[in-house]
């Protein structure tokens, strides 16, 4: 399946990176906690939605890292001093070089740094706390969408920069078989995100017209002269199940439908009124046109409702990454 231009597919996240980064070695409860505060910042930016999901239809991956003495090195105070910021893990045991598409004004080197058959995708960066602007944000998705296109990814959150290259091989050193586990799951996997929205007051007019105690308490309500206030709170109560009942049977109809051609789902809580189903698939590569033809089954179906398709992006909702690293 070709990847449509922006008219046709938007691209846009449904969920960020996996896995806060680990906390500093040694820093002063004030910069910790400064720094706790913009990373989680951060991942509110790209990851509300998932993060107050309504949960997996089928499971994630969820991996705990326990590395050795070594943890991200993020202080404010060190000035122009550079780190390593890490943007995703890959298998790779060569050096690999994917050109300057990092974070920064003017966009840095991206290179590998390695541990046996493990690479960790990087670029120097300064040793402070990334600000999570558009431009911080959109730069480290740049570079996982680039890396993704020739290998499968296990993405980092954003901001995590680490003190130096040893810093990193120790990390990749101690969680090897963990990573290694992760990336065996995602091979070749990549995930695509599908949103559907209905004219919220068109609905209520049908539900008005098909459900008789609704359409008979509209009625009341407006031939009644005196106070009507618990006649509409019994009114908008049966019109809010009525839609919800309805939104669920839609929901259940394309996922039952996009089942067998996903391996997995995370259902995402739905943004607005007029979103219904904020849905990311995990799909085998060679599964992708099998995918794009049945969403695109699916919707002509349904006229009334419309279907946002975006993707491919790396899995960010399906891998879950805690990194539980010891103090220097």
């Amino acid at each position: 399946m070709r990847k449509p231009t922006a008219s046709a597919r938007k691209t846009e996240r449904t969920r960020g990176p996996a896995g806060p980064p680990p906390s500093p070695k040694k820093s002063a409860a004030n910069r910790a906690a400064k720094a706790a505060a913009t990373r989680r910042q951060a991942d509110r930016s790209r990851t509300a939605a998932s993060r107050n999901g309504r949960g997996a239809e089928r499971r994630a991956t969820e991996t705990t890292l326990r590395g050795g003495k070594v943890g991200p090195t993020v202080d404010a105070s060190a000035g122009a001093s550079r780190g390593k910021y890490v943007y995703c893990i890959i298998e790779a045991a060569e050096p690999l070089r994917f050109g300057p598409v990092g974070i920064g004004a003017d966009p840095s080197e991206v290179y590998t740094v390695h541990f046996k058959n493990l690479g960790a995708v990087v670029s120097d960066a300064p040793l402070e706390v990334l600000d999570s602007t558009r431009e911080n944000v959109l730069a480290h998705e740049r570079v996982n969408e680039t890396v993704m296109r020739e290998h499968t990814v296990i993405p980092m959150s954003f901001g995590t920069v680490f003190k130096t290259r040893e810093d990193i091989i120790e990390l990749l050193r101690s969680a090897a078989e963990a990573f290694g586990d992760v990336l065996n799951k995602m091979q070749n996997k990549l995930e695509f995100g599908l949103k559907v929205l209905w004219d919220r007051d068109q609905a209520v007019r049908e539900v008005e017209s098909e459900d008789e105690d609704i359409s008979r308490l509209k009625k009341e309500i407006s031939g009644q002269k005196g106070p009507t206030y618990f006649a509409r709170m019994q009114y908008g109560r049966l019109v809010d199940a009525a839609l919800h009942s309805r939104s669920e049977r839609y929901v259940a109809v394309v996922l039952d439908d996009l089942r067998d051609v996903s391996v997995a789902s995370r259902i995402n809580k739905p943004i607005g009124d007029k979103m219904i189903m904020n849905a990311a698939f995990l799909i085998a590569r060679d599964h992708e046109q099998a995918f794009d033809a049945k969403v695109k089954s699916i919707a002509s179906r349904f006229d009334k409702l419309t279907f946002k398709y975006t993707g491919p992006w790396p899995p960010y909702n399906f891998v879950n990454i805690r990194l539980k690293l010891e103090r220097a």
